[in-house]
């Protein structure tokens, strides 16, 4: 059965395409667009994927999109009618978009496919439905090495789960047990702490996500702050499931998702607006509202581990991104094992949309791979295509035969403190940069985290950077950790790297903090002695692992600085016209695509 996944509408949206339970292609819609997050109707990836493939759109077997767009629609009628007049303004500004387009996908699908099959109609092709929190469920299980498992789906909102728990396996399919409801959301309080931080929402998580480890949990502010969070905002339960006091929340029906002025009353602090700098005070809001976060995660899993009495756990949803909670909620050691989708938002549910249609309407079995989920599943480029771009350049470029060779000059230039774009194979399919769309930089260097950030990725200064390790490398510099292939976990440092703090140094400013070296990788090593780690096994990237083995055999240090290839407010790079502009418009020194390596 070959299926065609799709989401859209919301943001990042995606297509990906499976043949009998094998996910063969994926990108996500912004990679093309170059549209930061584009939400719009993922034509060019549905192309990408249809030629790819080698599938023509009539040979399709099902299409899948990722939600049900009339049970959306019925939760934004009845929440603008239980708020009304209030969510006038917002429902306005909804309903036309809901009027000319959204209501109308499943026309709207046959009506591009169409177009994508020369202008001939597709007869009985099959358009399919999945509710959306069921898509960012088999997004997880069906890519698992599990052939069963409980599972945890954590967002702001699908149609009008908010979160959803239960039991997958690959011979009885999936049984969800209890759900969460709008406007009740860890995903969505989340969202607005970091709005009211002075992030944009959908797209600034992260960046708080970042921001928390430049405060301390022993903080009394960050303890006061926690109090009200927990007595004023959101009631924990005992099983994980939650209630918001929406007195003080706006996302249910306006423009924006908190009242300003309740919440500064609320917090003694008034809401950061972009432009304005980032002080102590805003670490420790943002460190007060992860931990939060994670206590409701905590139980969560806790009321998951009792109801099904699983081994292994997955989890997906937005939520599912922060790898801080991620590692939190490993440690406690409560499953075997925990996996999460490497695209675990919006964009992975086109793989699960097509992935749950393609084994819940067959008698597909499915048995947990026995291969790391290969995310790299986006468009690759010959050499020739390179070579195309760089004399369309008129660029002075140098050609290697050896890859060795590329491998020993690329690890020379990093040694020289030359920051090195990185562009080999496929895009990788999700947020994060695997050694494919890769800047990659020397980690024991204690100025190259602040060169990074101002002079290449024009972002904020606290910005951590991730360390790539091999996986036969990683006990030399980490403690005992979830070993992440996909950067969705944190690990800390091995005491014998680290520099001893000054007693001081949490009364530190935020930059004092950023700039003291607090490990033999200072460049990697973030304000609470943890790092994002990608552990790079061969089978899954050879000649990313064998270039750090080569920096490991020259340097004796085998951690390399690797961050997304883009710049502040742009997708990763996709193909070569993509790299050499970021190369050019920002303070990359050296730019290896494939064989190819130029200099400015």
């Amino acid at each position: 059965m070959t299926v065609l996944g799709i989401s859209a509408y919301y943001h990042d949206s995606a297509a990906a395409i499976i043949s009998n339970g094998k996910v063969l292609f994926a990108a996500q819609e912004e990679r093309f667009t170059r549209i930061k997050n584009d939400a719009s109707f993922p034509e060019e990836s549905i192309k990408f994927c249809l030629q790819e493939a080698g599938i023509a759109v009539s040979e399709l077997d099902a299409i899948a999109f990722y939600d049900k767009p009339f049970l959306k629609f019925e939760r934004l009628l009845e929440t603008y009618y239980a708020f009304a007049p209030r969510g006038f303004r917002s429902f306005s500004k909804a309903m036309p978009v809901w009027l000319k387009e959204k209501l109308f996908i499943k026309q709207f699908i046959r009506k591009k496919l169409k177009e994508l099959n020369g202008g001939h109609k597709i007869p009985n092709l099959k358009i399919v439905f999945p509710e959306h929190h069921l898509s960012h469920i088999a997004s997880a299980f069906y890519t698992s090495p599990f052939s069963k498992a409980a599972f945890l789906t954590v967002d702001g909102v699908g149609e009008w789960t908010t979160t959803a728990y239960g039991h997958a396996c690959g011979k009885k399919g999936i049984e969800i047990l209890g759900e969460l409801e709008f406007p009740d959301s860890l995903g969505l309080i989340y969202s607005s702490f970091t709005y009211f931080l002075g992030f944009e929402v959908n797209k600034g998580e992260y960046k708080m996500m970042g921001l928390a480890p430049y405060s301390s949990i022993h903080s009394e502010r960050v303890r006061r702050f926690m109090e009200i969070i927990s007595a004023k905002l959101i009631d924990i339960r005992e099983d994980g499931s939650i209630k918001l006091n929406q007195v003080y929340f706006e996302y249910p029906y306006g423009l924006r998702m908190v009242d300003p002025k309740k919440w500064e009353q609320l917090f003694e602090l008034k809401k950061r607006e972009p432009e304005e700098a980032i002080t102590q005070i805003h670490a420790d809001l943002a460190l007060a509202a992860q931990k939060v976060l994670e206590q409701a995660l905590l139980r969560m899993l806790q009321h998951i581990k009792k109801e099904t009495g699983a081994n292994y756990l997955c989890i997906a949803g937005g939520v599912a991104l922060n790898c801080v909670a991620n590692s939190v909620l490993y440690e406690q050691q409560l499953f075997e094992d925990i996996y999460i989708q490497p695209a675990a938002g919006d964009a992975g549910a086109a793989i699960g949309a097509a992935l749950v249609t393609n084994y819940l309407h067959s008698d597909l079995p499915f048995s947990g791979l026995t291969k790391n989920f290969d995310n790299y599943l986006g468009p690759k480029f010959s050499e020739i295509d390179i070579e195309r771009v760089l004399r369309k350049h008129k660029c002075q470029f140098e050609y290697i035969d050896s890859d060795e060779e590329v491998y020993e000059k690329t690890v020379n230039y990093i040694v020289e403190k030359k920051v090195v774009g990185w562009f080999s194979g496929r895009t990788e399919f999700g947020p994060r940069a695997l050694g494919n769309r890769s800047i990659l930089a020397d980690a024991t260097d204690p100025e190259m985290q602040s060169k990074l950030n101002r002079k290449i990725k024009f972002r904020e200064s606290f910005r951590p950077f991730a360390p790539a390790v091999c996986e036969e490398d990683y006990d030399a510099y980490f403690k005992p950790g979830k070993r992440s292939h996909y950067m969705l976990f944190t690990n800390q440092l091995k005491d014998s790297l680290l520099q001893e703090l000054p007693e001081n140094f949490d009364s530190f400013s935020l930059d004092e903090k950023r700039k003291f070296p607090k490990s033999q990788l200072p460049a990697v090593t973030h304000a609470d002695l943890s790092a994002r780690v990608q552990v790079v096994k061969k089978s899954m990237n050879p000649k990313f692992w064998n270039l750090l083995q080569k920096y490991k055999k020259v340097t004796g240090t085998g951690v390399l600085i690797n961050t997304s290839f883009n710049v502040m407010d742009e997708p990763i790079v996709n193909t070569p016209e993509d790299a050499y502009r970021c190369f050019m418009n920002s303070g990359i020194d050296v730019l290896v695509m494939e064989n190819f390596l130029i200099t400015k």
